[in-house]
């Protein structure tokens, strides 16, 4: 009988189970996946034993809905902030120009602007990041555990990617 994963435990909060499934992401599909239905869009994945490509369906690649929600709750959060300041800064430096509070100028201007857009699109990432993929889960407030988790998953992904070119 295959080993499965075992359920979490709430008190260490790490997974217990075999290394080799350690490294599978939460929402990727195991690898006896049932055959899709015939109806259901169909990809094909290198199995990593032999290399022989096999058959998941689209739905079971998707990420779930919990994870999803909790991407964007954290994108909006990190990135919304910074991109209201953004276009915030325009409109009080119209405000202190046109009452002539003081002079203000204009590469200031656009630079602390472009400043807040650069933080926003930089939120975008720390969003979807920072967000627990694992879906019982929630991870913490600002969830910089889960971002060095999720960075070094992406960037071995990389490397893996880059070494069989």
């Amino acid at each position: 009988m295959a080993s499965e994963p075992q359920p979490k435990s709430k008190a260490d909060n790490t997974p217990k189970e075999s290394s080799q499934a350690k490294e599978r992401l939460p929402f990727e599909p195991k690898k006896n996946a049932k055959k899709p239905a015939k109806n259901q869009p169909v990809t094909s994945v290198a199995d990593k034993k032999d290399n022989k490509p096999r058959s998941v369906s689209k739905e079971a690649m998707a990420i779930p809905e919990a994870v999803s929600q909790r991407m964007i709750s954290r994108m909006a959060l990190f990135s919304g902030i910074p991109t209201f300041l953004g276009i915030a800064t325009f409109i009080i430096s119209y405000f202190v120009v046109s009452h002539a509070w003081f002079n203000l100028p204009n590469p200031v201007v656009v630079l602390v602007s472009i400043g807040f857009f650069g933080l926003g699109a930089l939120g975008l990432t720390y969003g979807v990041l920072s967000a627990s993929w694992d879906e019982e889960t929630s991870g913490s407030k600002l969830g910089w555990e889960q971002f060095t988790t999720n960075w070094g998953r992406m960037t071995a992904a990389w490397r893996s990617s880059k070494q069989k070119n």
